[in-house]
């Protein structure tokens, strides 16, 4: 996780990114980063109560990254020693890769490969890591909703490179809008998913999706469209050290979700909402996208 300096609303994204919120950004401007920084804090301490081992790097002032709280959209992380770079749309987002913070990790992970696609960003193409695809890493299966920032080639290219089987879709929001990325449909658990069915228009995309989930063993729990725009698809299963299963998400869509589906979750998983309203509204992102998940071999 990636602990904010100069966290703000992204004009670069706001118009792919129907989640920002730049009326109400507006408002916080002045506050943004102290809250940001609250949030995250409370995040942290929050996991870290729980048994999770969370690594914080510190961002830094220069250069200016207002989304850097939202490392998995340039780097992922792989049982194989691989690490994964991606073309980033915003040019401001890509000068979140850093070296830096891959040289630190080698301190403590066994790094053996380094797949870089940051190679299409020159033809206008790209993938923004576990933003733009939702990696059941058991079944190696892609999901994605194609987008301005999901492109087709870009993913056959990681498929080709990964080892990955594609489910590839269209998601459209309440105004017919592309959704910018598919962590905020869908999220994809050991034993089930979440996944907002009715943002998908084409029935056969629709069944794919679905049929894929449950023939990989996932019990299928669907939100809707407006639990969606609650950010209650943008959630990650993480472990405790104790190998207790915990099911990460803002409070925002914690409150949005109905009893049954609590209930339907809680067999799964502990729940764990936290406060994250600055950085959903600024950022149009939310706690699925604060985390980038290691799974490297340790040393």
């Amino acid at each position: 996780m990636i602990r904010p300096v100069r966290f703000g609303f992204n004009e670069q994204t706001a118009e792919s990114n129907a989640f920002q919120n730049q009326e109400a950004a507006a408002l916080l401007k002045d506050v943004a980063q102290n809250q940001a920084l609250r949030e995250f804090d409370a995040m942290v301490e929050k996991l870290r109560s729980l048994g999770v081992d969370v690594i914080v790097v510190d961002d830094t002032p220069e250069p200016h990254t207002p989304d850097s709280i939202f490392p998995n959209n340039w780097i992922s992380f792989h049982r194989d020693g691989t690490i994964c770079l991606y073309p980033m749309q915003a040019e401001n987002r890509r000068l979140e890769r850093s070296m830096d913070l891959i040289n630190g990790l080698e301190e403590g992970f066994l790094i053996d490969n380094i797949v870089d696609l940051t190679n299409h960003e020159s033809e206008g193409k790209f993938l923004e890591g576990t933003g733009s695809m939702v990696l059941d890493r058991e079944n190696r299966i892609a999901y994605a909703c194609l987008s301005p920032r999901t492109s087709e080639e870009v993913l056959q290219d990681f498929a080709d490179r990964m080892g990955y089987q594609i489910a590839a879709f269209r998601a459209l929001d309440a105004h017919g809008k592309e959704i910018y990325h598919t962590n905020v449909v869908m999220s994809v658990g050991d034993r089930f998913a979440v996944v907002c069915l009715e943002c998908i228009p084409d029935r056969n995309e629709r069944e794919l999706v679905r049929n894929t989930l449950e023939k990989s063993g996932k019990e299928v729990v669907p939100i809707t469209l407006e639990q969606l725009n609650h950010f209650a698809g943008n959630m990650l299963q993480v472990v405790t050290h104790g190998g207790d299963s915990l099911l990460v998400m803002s409070a925002q869509a914690f409150r949005s979700l109905s009893n049954d589906q609590v209930s339907k979750l809680q067999l799964y998983a502990q729940l764990v909402p936290c406060e994250l309203e600055t950085i959903e509204t600024n950022g149009g992102g939310s706690a699925r996208c604060m985390m980038a998940e290691v799974f490297l071999p340790e040393k």
